[in-house]
């Protein structure tokens, strides 16, 4: 259920390419959108076929989380993380000197 791992891939590898970061932002969610809105609405409709069940708590469940899951995908997916990512600008490719170092020394580093 992790969307945020196809959101942000997409992300970097915009921002790597030596995109900006609007631009990557926008084409990080547009490359990922369509898995993210599938992979939402799969489990989604898993979760809503246990409103068929004859036992109210799971009724419950069922219907909770289908509804906590397209929340998620739409509105903290798609609107809160890229306006986040926005607004934080270049601070979104910081990392600490430690990590910078044992990245450029494993060849992490761009």
């Amino acid at each position: 259920m992790d969307y945020e791992l196809f959101l942000l891939s997409r992300i970097k590898e915009e921002h790597d390419a030596g995109a900006d970061t609007i631009k990557s932002v926008t084409v990080g969610l547009q490359k990922s959108g369509r898995i993210i809105t599938a992979a939402a609405v799969l489990i989604a409709i898993v979760f809503t076929c246990f409103i068929t069940s004859g036992v109210t708590s799971i009724k419950m469940l069922g219907f909770g989380i289908a509804f906590a899951i397209m929340l998620d995908a739409t509105v903290v997916r798609g609107l809160l993380v890229p306006a986040l990512m926005r607004l934080a600008g270049d601070w979104n490719w910081w990392a600490p000197a430690p990590l910078r170092r044992l990245h450029k020394k494993i060849g992490l580093a761009h």
